[in-house]
């Protein structure tokens, strides 16, 4: 005979249900981008990290469930870049946007930010489910329950520039100017990581103030975390 399931306790049918809510929430947006964008060729090599992390997301999820904040931040996230991947980053109408919300006129001199806006997001927005990972699986504390996700980001958003700086090379043409997108600004590169790391390093500055405000063994923990655990040096 089949075991039966156990039951499910009350708040994690609440938390499946706000994460299929949160899914087909994302689903009918990323369907809806998906239909006529700009670039067909620039949209599938902008969706193919976008796929590659969903899988993953799922593939973890019965082993390793993060927390509804975690899942909200990357939906969020995801959802900047489903904009940025149906238009196509440097031509994302967002001044027109503005400027029918605010009543003005839009003004289309100078740079698209859209960009800059994204990869700001991304250390703002992916910094806390990074957080999750490392304390819940490295049982990381104190100061480097701070760092090591500020770190991460930095490292993957080094990672990101490199991929977008191959697979230009390789594409070449309008297709690589597309997902590269710098716009003429040869600093490019370097303004994105600098906006993911400032990003990132604002989210933990937050988490550690909110956390130093509620925990009172908040700096005990940060020292403990610094002090000296094995003073033999390793060989």
């Amino acid at each position: 005979m089949r075991k039966k399931r156990p039951a499910l306790s009350k708040a994690e049918t609440a938390r499946r249900r706000y994460l299929w809510l949160l899914g087909s929430v994302f689903a009918a947006f990323w369907l809806a981008l998906a239909i006529h964008p700009i670039d067909r060729s620039a949209w599938l090599l902008e969706n193919a990290l976008l796929v590659a992390g969903l899988g993953v997301l799922m593939v973890s999820y019965r082993a390793f469930p993060l927390s509804r904040v975690s899942y909200t931040t990357i939906c969020i996230f995801l959802c900047l870049h489903t904009i940025g991947a149906h238009y196509t980053y440097s031509e994302v109408p967002w001044r027109e946007w503005l400027a029918a919300l605010t009543g003005g006129e839009a003004s289309l001199e100078g740079r698209n930010h859209f960009d800059r806006v994204v990869h700001f997001s991304y250390g703002l927005l992916l910094a806390y489910p990074i957080r999750e990972v490392f304390l819940r699986i490295a049982n990381v504390r104190g100061f480097w329950g701070y760092f090591l996700p500020l770190d991460l980001t930095m490292s993957t958003s080094m990672l990101y520039e490199l991929l977008e700086w191959a697979a230009a090379s390789l594409f070449g043409g309008g297709l690589g100017t597309a997902f590269l997108a710098p716009q003429g600004d040869e600093w490019d590169a370097q303004k994105d990581m600098a906006l993911a790391a400032l990003g990132a390093l604002l989210a933990m500055t937050t988490i550690a103030l909110i956390n130093a405000r509620s925990k009172r063994d908040f700096a005990a923990e940060w020292a403990d975390s610094l002090r000296v655990k094995q003073k033999k040096p390793l060989e």
